[in-house]
């Protein structure tokens, strides 16, 4: 209705002016604040709400439909729709019937959801801001800067996902510490984890640990679009890939899916690693993309006397922007704290945010929180006669 007033009959909900129907009511409205877990939408949005009904004694039984069998939330759900249920004045008590929804009631919710048919979710008129992160070579903490990042953002109160993209040397879901992490399946639908108020996907969320992946570019190519069109991220503020070292196919096929991303090339200090990090940025400039600046990681070490140990040389950073003709965004030191938040999966941004790395980071993350959702340059669908 368009007053918002949750008088609903199709799922059972009291109206009339007897006291059991605007309990009902009351009851309703309170579990529009019960919200699900793993799509963070709340439950009445859901369709997960079926009958709710309020005996002359007070006592209210409400009707649950959870999305699967074995739903990972139904614990959280059932607790959380007890005591918003509890909550009501005029309640005495709550009876929580569990069911699971039909088949075709999981195929509704997937097009509400996303809408019919596979399409990736972040087209060309999307306001989520897209920051591919690329490096020349492995080994330069290409991953660790992304999932830090990642998690800054987070902690700033935006909406974020990350595509762990890098499918060969996959190793985000270690660095967010949640390497064991599967995704729940609601039909063909896949819903992220979410560690650090990140929703994330990694093909190591697939495959048995130890597993090594092997694949040609069209097995690569079907993962990076099946990420991006069957996972359900909902509304996000910033998408981040995690994309592999160099320049092969899943940077190219990123370029295609999301023409519209922008590159944020990862180099260390050493100058001779200039000349590789820059080929990734030319590269996405090949495929239309926009290269938006280059962070230096693993720069000097700073001494307990305030000296600085380049154990990395110097300059690397500044000459591939130079190259590149990008700002450098960030220089990120070498610090112990930012290693070991990576070997036990507590990003550094989040364990120790008085760090030098993650200082570096934070505002990095500011930098691009401030950016905002941008519609400079997009299609706005106005034809003006």
């Amino acid at each position: 209705m368009s007053d918002g007033n949750p008088l609903v009959s199709s799922n059972g909900i009291g109206g009339g002016n007897t006291l059991q129907g605007k309990l009902d009511q009351l009851v309703h409205r309170a579990l529009t604040r019960v919200i699900d877990p793993e799509i963070r939408k709340p439950i009445t949005d859901l369709d997960m709400v079926g009958s709710i009904a309020v005996d002359d004694t007070g006592h209210a039984t409400v009707g649950i439909k959870l999305t699967i069998i074995g739903c990972p939330a139904a614990d959280t759900i059932e607790r959380d729709v007890r005591n918003a249920v509890e909550g009501v004045e005029g309640v005495t008590g709550a009876t929580i019937d569990v069911t699971i929804m039909t088949r075709e009631e999981r195929r509704a919710l997937t097009e509400k959801l996303r809408g019919a048919g596979r399409v990736v979710q972040f087209g060309p008129d999307s306001l989520t801001r897209i920051y591919a992160v690329t490096s020349g070579k492995g080994g330069v903490g290409k991953s660790t800067i992304t999932a830090n990042l990642a998690v800054s953002l987070a902690r700033r109160g935006l909406k974020v996902g990350l595509v762990d993209a890098d499918v060969f040397g996959f190793s985000i879901p270690g660095l967010l510490g949640i390497p064991d992490a599967k995704p729940t399946r609601v039909g063909e639908m896949i819903l992220p984890p979410i560690a650090h108020e990140v929703k994330v996907i990694s093909i190591g969320m697939f495959v048995d640990t130890g597993t090594a992946v092997s694949w040609r570019g069209p097995m690569l190519h079907r993962t990076i679009q099946q990420f991006l069109s069957d996972v359900y991220f909902g509304d996000l503020d910033v998408l981040l890939l995690d994309l592999p070292p160099g320049t092969g196919d899943v940077a190219i096929s990123v370029g295609q899916l999301l023409p519209q991303a922008e590159v944020i090339v990862v180099t260390t200090p050493q100058p001779a690693a200039a000349e590789v990090a820059e080929r990734s940025g030319l590269v996405a400039r090949q495929t239309g993309q926009n290269v938006l600046g280059v962070v230096e990681n693993m720069a000097g070490l700073v001494q307990p006397d305030g000296t600085v140990v380049e154990l990395f040389g110097a300059g690397g950073g500044d000459e591939v922007a130079t190259r590149l003709g990008v700002p450098l965004l960030a220089s990120v030191p070498l610090s112990v704290a930012l290693r070991e938040g990576g070997d036990s999966g507590q990003p550094v941004v989040a364990s120790a945010p008085t760090d030098a790395a993650a200082v570096a980071i934070d505002a990095l993350a500011a930098r691009l929180a401030a950016r905002g959702h941008g519609l400079q340059g997009r299609k706005l669908g106005i034809t003006v006669i």
